[in-house]
């Protein structure tokens, strides 16, 4: 019997931090959740968790007040385990490989809109178009995103919704997948758990 996965949810003081944490574990994962300034690398490597999910959020990813030890969780964990950036923890991890992060062409706080996707990865299975939840007046500038991350949704705009790295178990999303307004966020969540950290050389 597989045993079931650790994820350690990284809260960057978000309101909806604790549905994903009830979206998680109503799919049988085991989560913790640390607030981002409550925990260092060597606390995160205690836990030992096998996911990590970088929470929604307030503020900026380049600042470090908002954005914590998730900056340092990227720099140093991409690669050696699945990483979900949901939110800020998307602009997050897109900002740490080197994209920038600007205001988007509109607001959208708690608006639902259709997100066009690949039908890879944390989207197999899922309905095409499908529909998500934004809550958001930022988003990582496609002109800069950096070779390693490919485009895996966007929405009717063209404006970036979700990527993926090419090599690695890195993928964020821009979109809230545990919102009402995102029927299909369990299944997405669900593949997401199913990811599995590389194998060792």
């Amino acid at each position: 019997m597989t045993s079931p996965a650790r994820v350690l949810l990284v809260d960057n003081y978000d309101s909806f931090t604790h549905n994903l944490y009830q979206a998680l574990a109503v799919l049988g994962a085991q989560v913790e959740v640390h607030r981002n300034d409550a925990l260092d690398l060597a606390a995160v490597a205690a836990l030992a968790p096998t996911h990590i999910v970088l929470s929604p959020g307030p503020g900026h990813p380049e600042n470090a007040r908002d954005f914590g030890i998730c900056g340092p969780i990227v720099d140093t964990l991409k690669g050696r385990l699945p990483i979900l950036g949901v939110c800020l923890g998307h602009q997050g991890i897109a900002h740490r490989l080197g994209a920038a992060v600007v205001r988007a062409p509109s607001i959208w706080h708690g608006k639902v809109d259709r997100v066009h996707h690949d039908g890879r990865g944390i989207f197999a299975g899922l309905p095409q178009p499908m529909e998500a939840m934004r809550y958001h007046s930022l988003v990582v500038d496609p002109a800069t995103l950096p070779p390693e991350l490919e485009i895996t949704a966007r929405n009717g705009e063209g404006l970036i919704m979700a990527y993926r790295h090419r090599t690695l178990p890195l993928v964020g999303v821009q979109f809230h997948p545990e919102s009402i307004g995102t029927p299909e966020g369990p299944a997405l969540l669900a593949n997401f758990l199913d990811m599995t950290a590389p194998e060792a050389p």
